[in-house]
């Protein structure tokens, strides 16, 4: 599949490199980015090179050579050194950037909750809608950790606090998506340690 994107990109096959065939017979390709550019996850044609490539960069991972998987193994194909990710690859690979973003006000109905309540769930979408690019799913789930605390221990309705958060998601640039994955895994965090709310 690499192939092919090089030869409608009229470009090179990439040079050898540390190479892993994986547990399925897949490749894994690794190669050194640049340090200025912020490559990020891409799977496919999601902002990818093409059907059946994903990419690993900021943020992800692979699996290592010799570890094993459902009983099949990752083996080392090539131990040749990591060669540096060719420019054009790079490019196709960079991010556009995100349009300027225009203030968003979210109009949270907390007139059934305690002042504390009420203070504490704007506190959280606040610190949502102001995290920088890159720091924002971590906001995210940090969020709903903090609101999944009190959606455990009766103090707020789950529906709800799940609305609000991807709400405070989707308008600081997350896909649905990624918010609701988000979300969902922060509240089974926090249903671990619930927190309760004197009336």
């Amino acid at each position: 599949m690499l192939a092919a994107v090089c030869d409608d990109a009229g470009q090179p096959y990439p040079p050898a490199t540390y190479t892993v065939r994986t547990g399925r017979g897949g490749l894994h390709l690794y190669y050194r980015a640049p340090r200025h550019v912020e490559l990020r996850n891409t799977h496919g044609d999601h902002g990818g090179l093409g059907p059946l490539i994903d990419t690993r960069g900021h943020g992800g991972y692979v699996v290592a050579a010799g570890t094993e998987v459902n009983g099949r193994r990752y083996e080392l194909l090539e131990d040749a050194p990591v060669a540096d990710l060719p420019a054009w690859l790079v490019d196709r690979l960079t991010p556009a950037p995100l349009p300027a973003q225009e203030p968003v006000t979210l109009t949270v109905d907390t007139g059934r909750l305690s002042t504390y309540l009420a203070t504490a769930v704007r506190a959280e979408l606040d610190h949502v809608h102001r995290a920088p690019p890159g720091a924002r799913n971590r906001a995210l789930y940090g969020a709903a950790v903090a609101l999944g605390q009190l959606v455990a221990g009766g103090a707020l309705d789950e529906h709800q606090a799940a609305g609000w958060l991807l709400a405070a998601g989707t308008a600081a640039g997350q896909s649905e998506r990624e918010a609701t994955r988000t979300i969902a895994s922060g509240f089974r965090a926090g249903a671990r340690r619930p927190r309760q709310v004197a009336a």
